[in-house]
Formats: structure tokens, C-alpha cells, sequence
């Protein structure tokens, strides 16, 4: 299974696109505590549109609760990694996966990052920025792995519209 993992997420926004991306792709989402803001704010649910309800996610109180209640493999998002996302095998339906990202303007706590050096990803930007959008590093991150493991149980085609959709109109 794969697992977003945020860690004190900041920006309503961003969160309620990670919703999206969770629901779109059977991914569950994991929440550490403090939130910049409340799960049942506007911003969160504009974002996240109508796939709120649709999410699976837990809410932990510190990183400590979260590595206490989950087992798997984590993989670290970071400004500061230096191998990009296509270095790691994901292939592994089995196996649990964290995706772990850090909040919005500090990323993650360095001595958890130091723990786990191996499994630090830095999805690779040019000189000019020093880390992507934190909704969009997910959906990359989220992506990669379901390519690895060849889009399992996702749709191809658009529900409730042929396959001809586009030939036919």
C-alpha cells in the first residue's frame, strides 16, 4: 500500500490537493500534528473538492505516535537528499510504503532525516528553486511508485464515457 505521509502541514491548500491525489490513486493519508489549519476549513475542502469524504486518513499527534504506529518502508522527501525518486525499487505491491514530506517552510527535523541517509529522495529542480510545491512533489513521488508497480487497480480510461469518447463526438 502506498501511504502520504505530512508532517505538520501548513497550507490548506496543498492539503486538500494531496486529498485529491490520495483518493485518486488508493493511497492513505497520514496527518502529523499541528496542522496549520482545520481539516473542515473551506480552503481544504475547495481543494480537495468533493473527495474528502473519499479519503482514507489517520491523524497522529507527533512523528514519534506515527513511527510508534506504522510499519514499512519510509522514504524521506527532502531538499536536502541526494538521489532522485527513479533510484529506489518500489516495485513491491506487498510491501508498505511512506512517503514522507515535511511542512511547507522547514521541511523535515534533520535528526530524523539523519537516521534514515539512505532514504533521503531529492526529486531533482534546477539552481534556480530549491524544492517543488509540496502537493506537487507528492503527486510525483505517489506516481513513480504506482508506475513501478504498473498502475495497479487504476482506471485507464475515464469512467462512464467509451473508450471511443473522443472519436465518436
Amino acid at each position: 500500500m502506498i501511504n502520504i505521509v505530512l508532517f505538520e502541514p501548513e497550507i490548506p491548500g496543498n492539503t486538500g490537493n494531496i486529498i485529491r491525489t490520495a483518493v485518486a490513486t488508493n493511497s492513505k493519508l497520514h496527518l502529523i500534528k499541528p496542522l496549520g489549519f482545520k481539516l473542515d476549513q473551506s480552503s481544504v475542502k475547495r481543494s480537495g473538492v468533493n473527495y474528502v469524504e473519499d479519503c482514507t486518513y489517520e491523524i497522529y499527534e507527533s512523528i514519534e505516535d506515527f513511527f510508534k504506529k506504522n510499519n514499512g518502508s519510509y522514504f524521506f522527501f527532502t531538499r536536502y537528499g541526494h538521489k532522485p525518486q527513479t533510484d529506489f525499487n518500489f516495485a513491491n505491491r506487498a510491501e508498505n510504503i511512506y512517503l514522507i514530506f515535511g511542512k511547507e517552510s522547514t521541511g523535515l527535523p534533520l535528526g530524523v532525516l539523519k537516521q534514515y541517509l539512505n532514504n533521503c529522495i531529492r526529486i531533482p529542480t534546477t539552481d534556480k528553486v530549491r524544492a517543488l510545491n509540496l502537493s506537487n512533489a507528492v503527486a510525483i513521488a505517489v506516481y513513480e511508485v504506482l508506475r513501478q508497480q504498473e498502475y495497479p487497480n487504476l482506471l485507464f480510461d475515464e469512467p462512464h464515457k467509451s473508450k471511443r469518447f473522443i472519436e465518436d463526438n
